[in-house]
């Protein structure tokens, strides 16, 4: 029994040994690339925003705004992060993550931006699961619908100008796909429906400042 227990206690010995070789070893590598991997997410991120939003809107760090998204935006209008452009200290559009939760084959990433006053200054696919073919159209790689947002305004309280936010079979301005028109509704409501949130969010705060400041000059009388 003893020669049996103590080889049994060397091979348990040399693979906690390996094990923890191995882990050193991942680790090790993970701290030497770890910054080398930040640097190309940041990259990627900013290659991104470049695309729906020009570099002349801002001048400010705009990955250094970005923030998760609370309250009704969170949740409801599904709106993930939330960046601010800034030129000279002036907001003057808004980035953000959304998610349209109900293509074809389930949920689509979507990166927008828009300005306070309304305008859609681009969107772009961040990840989806759509048919090949078909519902990936929505990728630029695979055709130039997405850039058919690029410059419409959503007016809240235009009820012509919401009802041209849909695809044309449902007598909106946007083209669908032959054979897929779950995919480009569902990025159009959501492009919609996320706007339309964040505008009224932008509003609600505009209101509540200007009644404070209200409150305050009658103060001071």
């Amino acid at each position: 029994m003893k020669p049996i227990l103590s080889v049994t206690i060397k091979n348990a010995l040399l693979l906690a040994a390996v094990a923890f070789v191995c882990a050193a070893v991942v680790g090790g590598c993970y701290f030497l690339t770890q910054d080398r991997i930040a640097v190309q997410v940041v990259r990627q991120k900013q290659a991104l925003f470049a695309e729906v939003i020009p570099s002349d809107f801002y001048n400010n760090d705009l990955l250094a705004t970005c923030g998760r998204a609370e309250g009704v935006l969170g949740q409801d209008a599904q709106i993930k992060q939330l960046c601010v452009a800034k030129m000279d200290g002036k907001t003057t559009a808004y980035v953000f993550e959304t998610v349209a939760p109900n293509g074809y084959s389930g949920a689509i990433g979507l990166l927008i931006a828009i300005t306070p006053a309304g305008e859609v200054l681009g969107v772009r696919v961040t990840s989806h699961s759509e048919t090949p073919g078909l519902g990936d159209k929505i990728e630029l790689k695979h055709s130039n619908w997405i850039l058919s947002f690029a410059h419409r305004w959503l007016r809240p309280a235009d009820p012509q100008n919401l009802a041209q936010w849909a695809v044309k079979k449902e007598g909106g301005q946007f083209d669908q796909f032959t054979g897929a028109t779950i995919t480009p509704r569902a990025v159009v409501e959501q492009v919609k429906r996320a706007g339309l949130a964040l505008l009224a969010d932008l509003n609600q705060a505009a209101l509540n400042d200007y009644s404070s400041s209200a409150a305050g000059k009658t103060e001071e009388k």
